[in-house]
């Protein structure tokens, strides 16, 4: 290795780099850039006149091994590419990076002096610009819902076609809630409620009746001999709650497209659902009874976590997919701030309205508009701080779209008697059904 590349132990957080890779019909550049940072590709794109969007992980392997891309003598993990350098590291005399193999990963002071020398004298054509904002510049979250409908209006105003009317669900023209899921939210409502009436609602749903049935049915239950009714789901295993939430979700699930866009790389999205479902509904169960919070609305909370996404790609169909493209470039950035950054508002925001308008629980609207806030305290805060916690635990398993490497606050575990270890056990054994979760996902129609 080269003298300019020193190997280390403990890295200067400050100098830490990493390289994104770019491409458009003109070729593919890398940008060296702070690795905390958010690489803004719309700016990017501006600066360089160009149409770049990030090369997926598979593609950069696929490439590599090709040799369609050769990576620099002086330091493995850059490459023999135009390269943008960002205006912080350009100002730096050392970097420090990182190279992973199947033993770990190492870190590497490099000069930056030496970098953009042998990248110039290879003719890569570099370039310094300011492309990239620090965590701390990023728009961060509002605790309160008091200005969503006066933000979300302002975003729509702003980047979409759609004419403001008198209400804002005339402007968007969502879908009304499915009736059968209208007739279940009513049923719950009544605390009379039998199993015979919920099954007579699931069952004038065939479709629904049936993704019930086989829901009850997936080995991950296993329930002794063969499902066969709504009835039988209800009572020999699923039970009169977890039935009207799974109902509800179905129901839901009919009402607006997946998106013909996604960030690659990420957990499909009903499987990601129900793996979040599923979690939420076995650590509940280990939170003490006078501290416990329902189980069916923390897991309807879970299997709806993400319908933001929806809702989203389908009010902002282009700048949805601007928004995967930057994620796909800033995996350890919230979608949160990118969602701010770009449009004004978050998914979050548009869902949890949505449910109000819906008339969901409040449990339910609350544990979407702050699930990825541990700080908020309001009313429900025990449904966002659980889907919180699982997201990011499913996150550390290569699960769900949650910033990689965001940490659970230890109170979180503290604030409702769980122990750090059997929750963990909890993540593990949902893990370890994958092959049943994709089942149940598949119940899902959209």
């Amino acid at each position: 290795m080269s003298t300019s590349a020193i190997e280390i132990e403990a890295p200067n957080i400050e100098r830490l780099v990493r390289v994104v890779l770019l491409q458009d019909n003109k070729g593919e550049i890398q940008v060296i850039m702070p690795k905390g940072n958010f690489l803004d590709i719309k700016k990017l794109n501006a600066l360089t006149m160009r149409e770049l969007f990030p090369l997926n992980h598979n593609d950069v392997i696929r490439m590599t091994h090709k040799r369609a891309l050769k990576q620099l003598e002086l330091a493995p993990g850059f490459f023999q590419l135009p390269t943008i350098v960002d205006q912080e590291i350009a100002d730096l005399e050392e970097c420090t990076y990182e190279i992973f193999d199947v033993d770990g990963s190492e870190y590497h002071n490099l000069s930056v002096k030496a970098l953009l020398n042998e990248l110039n004298a290879a003719d890569f054509r570099v370039k310094t610009l300011a492309c990239s904002l620090p965590p701390s510049d990023m728009p961060s979250n509002k605790l309160n819902i008091e200005s969503d409908v006066d933000d979300i209006l302002s975003s729509v105003s702003n980047f979409t076609t759609l004419r403001i009317k008198q209400r804002l669900e005339e402007t968007l023209e969502i879908p009304p809630l499915p009736k059968t899921a209208q007739r279940i939210i009513k049923l719950r409502a009544n605390p009379d409620a039998s199993v015979s009436e919920l099954a007579d609602i699931v069952e004038s749903d065939a479709s629904l009746a049936a993704q019930v049935v086989s829901w009850a049915a997936s080995p991950y239950y296993a329930a002794p001999g063969k499902i066969q009714s709504v009835q039988d789901a209800i009572v020999r295993v699923l039970g009169f709650e977890l039935v009207s939430n799974l109902a509800v979700g179905m129901a839901m699930g009919q009402t607006l497209a997946l998106p013909k866009d996604s960030v690659a790389g990420l957990t499909p999205y009903w499987v990601q659902s129900v793996y979040c479902s599923t979690a939420l509904e076995i650590i509940v169960r280990q939170i003490p009874v006078k501290k416990r919070p329902s189980q069916g609305l923390a897991c309807l909370a879970g299997l709806l976590h993400n319908f933001g996404d929806l809702v989203l790609a389908y009010i902002f169909p282009p700048h949805y997919s601007v928004i995967c493209r930057h994620m796909e470039a800033n995996p350890t950035i919230s979608h949160v701030a990118i969602d701010l950054h770009l449009i004004g508002i978050t998914r979050e925001q548009i869902s949890a309205w949505l449910m109000q308008r819906w008339s969901m629980p409040e449990e339910v609207c609350t544990a979407l508009r702050f699930q990825h806030e541990p700080s908020y305290t309001g009313e429900h805060c025990e449904y966002a701080h659980l889907v919180y916690m699982v997201l990011r635990l499913l996150r550390q398993q290569g699960i769900g779209n949650a910033p990689i490497y965001e940490p659970i606050p230890l109170e979180l575990y503290e604030r409702y008697d769980l122990d750090p270890d059997k929750v963990k056990e909890a993540i593990d054994k949902v893990i370890a059904a994958e092959e049943n979760i994709t089942q149940m996902a598949a119940n899902f129609k959209n």
